[in-house]
């Protein structure tokens, strides 16, 4: 079964039109996850030069999801929608085989 962040990234590769902010705890700590076109890249912490290390760890809980228009500006996002939980990220996931 693929992880929670193969899954997101997966679904950017198929809708390069958008871009994921997911906030999670990782390790106890707040953090702040950009997804788009499959790759991954934390705001608030260290990320990885090696595409295989994960952003998000298996035991991370996901806050919530936005999605976002494509290109990603941090002083003007341009929201498709705000606050999903990994539960209802679902069928957004299953529409693209994700």
């Amino acid at each position: 079964m693929a992880s929670k962040i193969d899954r997101l990234e997966r679904y950017t590769l198929k809708r390069p039109q958008e871009v994921l902010l997911v906030c999670a705890t990782v390790d106890g700590e707040d953090d702040e996850i950009v997804i788009f076109k499959g790759f991954s890249s934390s705001l608030m912490r260290p990320t990885a030069f090696d595409p295989d290390v994960s952003v998000l760890p298996d035991d991370a809980t996901i806050e919530k999801i936005d999605r976002l228009a494509s290109p990603y500006t941090p002083e003007n996002p341009q929201y498709i929608e705000q606050g999903l939980t990994w539960e209802t990220m679902q069928p957004y996931l299953e529409a693209v085989g994700a």
